[in-house]
């Protein structure tokens, strides 16, 4: 199974995938967690502005499918943590991975803004960085999200990674 959780920089992605993850090894050893930043920096398509063009988060999103794809075909489950911009892969995972659920993790634009955990919306809205998704290219809101959950005031990380848990494992 793959629980996609999808979001801006800021909204929760990393910190709820991890604890996901965690919980979900617990019950089946089984389990990795795939970060959109973290297969960046291992096939170092993070050193370039080039790589944060629309053409540079493309291959990285493509790259994040196939590997998704190689451990689904192998009955090992992922959650994987992606701002997920193109929406034909997003049906693309529907369509080939043996189960399914996407999360989509939608705080309000200002909750992100005073987070800035990466200082990322500071320098893009400075207009000091270019490529920022949310700020100068668009984020598409996922259409077919089997969950939105809005995390600007989520305090519960773990009751929060139980339920989305219990809620994916019910699908067939």
């Amino acid at each position: 199974m793959v629980i996609w959780l999808i979001g801006l920089s800021g909204s929760g992605k990393t910190t709820l995938g991890r604890e996901i993850a965690q919980q979900w090894k617990q019950q089946q050893p089984n389990t990795v967690l795939v970060d959109g930043d973290e297969v960046r920096r291992i096939f170092r398509q993070d050193l370039a502005a080039a790589d944060y063009s629309m053409a540079g988060r493309r291959t990285n999103a493509e790259r994040i499918f196939e590997l998704c794809a190689w451990l689904d075909a192998q009955q090992i489950n992922v959650v994987c943590s992606i701002l997920s911009i193109f929406p034909d892969l997003q049906a693309k995972n529907r369509e080939h991975f043996q189960r399914y659920f996407e999360v989509y993790l939608n705080p309000p634009f200002d909750t992100l803004v005073q987070r800035d955990t990466k200082g990322l919306y500071a320098k893009a809205l400075a207009g000091e960085m270019s490529d920022m998704v949310g700020v100068d290219i668009p984020f598409p809101t996922p259409t077919h999200a089997d969950l939105e959950i809005d995390t600007s005031a989520t305090a519960d990380i773990s009751a929060l990674a139980r339920d989305i848990l219990k809620q994916a494992q019910s699908i067939p």
